[in-house]
């Protein structure tokens, strides 16, 4: 007989294999060819291939799907009535799985009260360290706010309300869920016969008989005394108060009901001045999704949508011609009511409706938009005949269109009306999103928002200081006069208190280590410039994976798989090491980290390789090589080997661009953290603008340079950043952004739809034989209408699942089976084809199936160039990622005839791009530039920036430490300034010829193409091998740049263009000045010259150097 402690011995003993590999066979999800791979656990994995060559299909359509599904599968039955199925992969089986957690780009936070410091979860222990160490100030005086005891608030009311009724109040209750019986019962048998329930008072009988919800908050008071406020009766008053602040635990609320006003007095926090009471401060009172600490008038979100007069008033003409655009038709809009009134006001203040709005004198603007502030006598007159005259007000056009938005029940007038407006920072709170008072508590000098305010390494800096004992006056004097209030403005103290008591040290410690353990981490993955109150949803989906990272590091978690894709994307080669390094930090927790990624450093840091390839789509879909990154390095049947050992690379052009002879300037920027910067480009070139993350490039390009050509070319309504101007905006025609945005927001737009093809294809099949007779047309072919399209699914061939915590999961529609249409639609075919069959085709099939059509042949074969052969053009685009829908709109911009006057901006287009769709990519943007437009492009990949034909380098650093244009030229002029980081990392790429720099301030006047190269620095001149011999950077304005290239062939006979030019500029050198733009004379072919102008430019040139 076995002994029952043996048994519980050997149980315990028994050893469970643990696999060391993560080991998938027979994957065929997607394009994925029965893939079988064994992948080493707790190690840190890159997969990488061309783009559609079964990467994520493999890594997040497989490998986390089936982690997600286990997990759904482990919960309750009750929990996954609420969850749905999730739809098993198209795999026999995954070994070796860890609970799977994904980082990617797409599930970016759209709330505006999301930001990075609620995501990082940093904003709920500033929280927490204000209400416990916080030292509260009064908002109109500064004076710090001290306790008041029972007796100073005797001598207040006596004082301030002497023979007055007067209420005295215990809070008990405020804000809290419940119905509150048991307290009503607990008041009676303490002997009190009265109480305020949510503002109402009753007899203690009536109270008991409410029915309060019991899911809803409420305030309960109860009523300690009813008395006037007299000398006589000083003793009783004292008595109430007393007994009062004793049972509210320390606030007193004092209701005067003939004035209606009320009063709330504290043992804790009053200014005894002004009389300013903050109540205890508590987590909840910083908040500002909650209605104790948020601003009441724009609820917390620090922004109100404002009509803006930008929108409102068409300045180019008069308000007879209709510049104010609501009231633009006497007949309409404003009405004859209006129209009669501004012509009344005309009178008043003497201006003519003739006259164009921006020539009034501002006066008369600002009594139009909002009001005089005075009445005035109006006239009506019909038919030449005085009707009516009456004194009458204007309340303004904008103040107008407020009153009718409020107002409106109409949701086609609310829209209507929605065009005008736009997000303002709120003008009570000035955008800080708090109440004054919560704006009045410091810690350290700095309120909440103050704090908040702060970019990620300023932060760790004062949090580091605070925890030391006190904080140094020189690093929160920057922030010190913002986020104070907006129109109810905050005083600031008139004593700062820099550093902690005792035990104000002692209780903050554990909060400020965790704060600054995840100010580290996100230092660590390169978002030291970001703001704490930064909203998520103006993060780029690169930022807001890295703050995911950098969250996910901070959990120490471990024993799991972390799925994550391209977390270098707009990190600048000098971030790129401190991410890689958190990257290994995740690992060594004892995690296995599966990472889709193209860029170099990051694959060989990693521990293990996964090629995919070996082409794209149907080409695709296999395993070409896996190992370690020098064991895929030397595989000869890898692509990704063949670029990381330079057997295949991007070449380095032998000419650069320069121009054609015009410019585009943007004069003094000044938005957000640009520091009044001039951005210069050469159009009919592809410019770079490139540098570290934060340091201003969005803002000059996007903000700023794109707001304002959107506006002045393609008529749209939006709001350029700060600039003194921008000049040059006459040499285009029109302007296009080439961004990542998804190219539609639901699964019925596909490439298709958005290239124009599918209404060809629809045509095609309208002219079929079995669709004439049936008398279809070719909205019946259309999956946006009824008629032809499956209306279980309405037309999408997807039905949305819901997943609650989870992210929401589209799976096939189960009546079509992701057909998209119903079954007589579908018998109506195309060469054999149905609808549904021509959508499910790749863009390369469609090219062979289209030949003989030549318009949509074209199209495909542009989708062909931009690497998107290997996507069904039916595919919807809410699957896309944001590199395809970025180059789908690439092609449909090449599709269509060129102008040689548009300027494109293009926005990290390299982004989910192996080598080769890199040199794909730069193909087409070749062609582009080719046609006579103009490439804008922010980019931080060096392949890139190589092949740019100018350079603009921001920095030095992020944020505040930024904003800056740190050098301009040619990548070899750049690679050679002393202190880029762009230059530093250039100058590192094989075929860069280092030359002379140009500092930001100067750049080239654009002449006429010509071929060039640079001239060499001597040995002396080399960064990294002779600092001493390196330029100051007040002097590089002043070196030359670029030379001819010697020519052995008999030189041409000079056109009368050239020596004209060559000749007026030696003219302007004569005067003895020397050169203030080196590369104006480097371009002149002394050849060309007469023998007394070669003369003139050659002492010039000597007068340079």
């Amino acid at each position: 007989m076995r002994r029952p402690g043996k048994v519980r011995e050997s149980r315990f003993k028994r050893k469970v294999p643990v696999l060391q590999n993560l080991i998938v066979r027979g994957a065929r999800e997607h394009n994925l060819k029965n893939v079988t791979v064994e992948l080493p656990r707790d190690k840190f994995i890159v997969i990488t291939g061309v783009s559609g060559s079964g990467k994520s299909t493999l890594a997040f359509d497989t490998i986390y799907a089936e982690g997600q599904r286990r997990y759904v599968e482990s919960l309750s039955a009750y929990a996954r009535q609420f969850l749905g199925l999730m739809e098993k992969p198209d795999v026999e089986s995954i070994e070796g799985l860890s609970p799977a957690i994904s980082i990617d780009q797409k599930t970016t936070s759209h709330n505006p009260r999301s930001t990075v410091g609620t995501v990082t979860e940093i904003h709920d222990y500033l929280r927490l360290l204000y209400a416990r160490v916080g030292t509260p100030y009064c908002p109109v005086c500064g004076r710090k706010i001290e306790r008041q005891s029972p007796s100073e608030i005797t001598d207040k009311l006596m004082l301030g309300f002497t023979d007055q009724r007067a209420i005295l109040l215990a809070p008990l209750v405020r804000g809290r869920k419940g119905e509150y019986r048991k307290l009503f019962a607990d008041v009676r048998r303490e002997g009190y016969a009265r109480v305020r329930v949510d503002g109402v008072l009753y007899e203690l009988d009536e109270a008991e008989k409410l029915k309060l919800e019991k899911f809803e908050k409420h305030d309960v008071d109860v009523v300690i005394d009813r008395l006037t406020v007299r000398e006589a009766d000083r003793s009783r008053l004292a008595e109430s108060v007393e007994l009062g602040l004793r049972r509210g635990e320390g606030l007193l609320r004092v209701l005067f009901p003939d004035s209606g006003e009320e009063e709330l007095y504290s043992e804790k926090f009053a200014c005894p001045e002004h009389g300013s009471v903050l109540e205890e401060l508590e987590p909840r009172s910083f908040s500002f999704n909650n209605p104790y600490g948020a601003c009441p008038d724009c609820a917390g979100l620090g922004s109100k949508r404002e009509f803006s007069p930008d929108l409102v008033i068409d300045d180019k003409l008069s308000i007879a011609e209709g510049a104010i655009l609501p009231w633009s038709k006497k007949g309409t809009g404003g009405g004859v009511y209006y129209w009669d009134k501004l012509k009344a006001l005309s009178e008043h203040l003497g201006f003519e409706l003739k006259t164009p709005w921006r020539d009034l004198p501002k006066s008369a603007q600002d009594a139009v938009l909002q009001g005089p502030g005075e009445p005035f006598e109006v006239v009506y007159r019909r038919g030449g005949k005085e009707t009516m005259r009456f004194m009458t007000e204007f309340e303004g056009v904008l103040v107008n269109l407020d009153r009718r938005y409020s107002e409106t029940e109409s949701e086609f007038m609310r829209e209507k009306l929605e065009e005008m407006m736009e997000l303002q920072p709120c003008p009570t709170c000035g955008g800080t999103r708090y109440k004054p008072e919560i704006l009045a508590v410091r810690v350290g000098g700095l309120n909440i928002s103050q704090a908040s305010g702060m970019s990620v390494l300023d932060a760790d800096q004062f949090f580091k200081e605070l925890q030391a004992g006190e904080v140094n006056h020189d690093v929160i004097a920057p922030y010190l006069g913002q986020h104070d209030g907006g129109a109810a403005k905050v005083a600031r103290p008139r004593h700062y208190e820099y550093g902690l008591n005792a035990f104000g040290t002692a209780v903050a410690a554990p909060v400020l280590r965790a704060i600054r353990t995840r100010l580290t981490f996100l230092v660590d993955v390169g978002l030291d410039y970001l703001s704490l109150d930064r909203t998520a949803n103006t993060l780029s989906g690169g930022e807001a994976q890295r703050i995911r990272l950098a969250t996910q590091v901070g959990s120490g978690l471990t024993g799991v798989l972390y799925v994550l894709d391209e977390p270098s994307i707009g990190l600048h080669p000098k971030d790129n090491g401190r991410l890689i390094e958190t990257l290994k930090r995740l690992r060594d927790l004892g995690n296995t980290l599966l990472v889709v990624e193209h860029d170099e450093d990051t694959m060989m840091a990693s521990d293990y390789v996964v090629d995919m390839g070996p082409g794209a789509g149907v080409h695709g879909g296999e395993v070409v090589a896996v190992g370690t990154p020098e064991e895929i390095k030397a595989n000869p049947d890898s692509l990704t080997g063949k670029y990381l050992r330079g057997e295949l690379k991007i070449e380095v052009p032998t000419k650069r661009r320069r121009g054609n002879g015009k410019r585009l300037k943007v004069i003094g920027a000044r938005e957000h953290n640009l520091q009044n910067v001039t951005l210069d480009v050469p159009l009919g070139t592809m410019t770079v603008v490139t540098g570290p993350s934060g340091s201003g490039k969005s803002t000059l390009i996007h903000d700023i340079l794109h707001a304002t050509l959107a506006r002045d070319l393609n008529g749209a309504k939006t709001t350029p950043g700060k600039a003194d101007a921008i000049t040059g905006i006459d040499y285009l025609d029109k302007v296009i952004e080439i961004d990542q945005s998804p190219i539609g927001r639901t699964p019925r737009s596909n490439p298709a739809t958005y290239t124009g093809v599918f209404t060809e294809v629809r045509d095609l099949f309208t002219r079929t034989p079995e669709a004439r007779r049936r008398g279809y047309l070719a909205g019946r072919f259309s999956f946006n209408v009824k008629g032809g399209r499956c209306e279980h699914c309405k037309g999408d061939g997807v039905m949305k699942i819901e997943m609650n915590f989870l992210p929401d999961i589209y799976v096939p529609c189960e009546v079509c089976k992701g057909a998209r249409y119903n079954r007589e639609t579908l018998e109506v075919k195309y060469n054999s084809k149905t609808i549904a069959d021509v959508l499910d085709m790749t863009v390369e099939d469609a090219y062979s199936f289209f030949e003989a059509i030549p318009n949509i042949e074209r199209k495909m074969q542009l989708l062909c160039d931009v690497g998107l052969g290997y996507m069904k053009i039916g595919q919807p685009s809410t699957t896309l990622s944001g590199g395809e829908a970025q180059r789908i709109k690439l092609a449909s911009e090449l599709s269509k005839r060129a102008t040689g006057k548009t300027i494109y901006i293009l926005d990290e287009p390299t982004t989910g791009l192996h080598f080769e769709d890199v040199r794909k990519l730069m193909e087409v943007l070749e062609r582009l530039v080719e046609g006579g437009n103009t490439l804008i492009v922010i980019e931080h990949n060096l392949d890139v920036m190589k092949c740019a034909d100018w350079i603009v380098d921001l920095g030095p650093e992020g944020g505040v430490r930024g904003g800056q244009i740190v050098a301009t030229g040619t990548p070899e002029q750049v690679a050679a300034h002393p202190t880029s980081y762009t230059g530093e990392f250039l100058r590192k790429v094989p075929g860069i010829v280092l030359s002379k720099a140009i500092s930001a301030g100067a750049t080239s006047k654009a002449e006429p193409m010509v071929d060039v190269v640079p001239e060499p620095l001597s040995e002396s001149e080399r960064p990294g091998l002779d600092p001493a011999g390196l330029v100051d950077a007040g002097e590089l304005e002043a070196l030359g740049a670029v030379k001819k290239k010697p020519s052995k062939a008999k030189p041409k006979a000079a056109s009368k263009k050239s020596k004209k030019a060559a000749s007026s500029l030696a003219d302007e050198l004569a005067e003895g000045e020397a050169l203030t733009d080196p590369l104006d004379s480097s371009l002149i072919d002394d050849d060309l010259l007469d023998d007394e102008d070669a003369e003139l430019l050659v002492s010039a040139r000597q007068r340079t150097a």
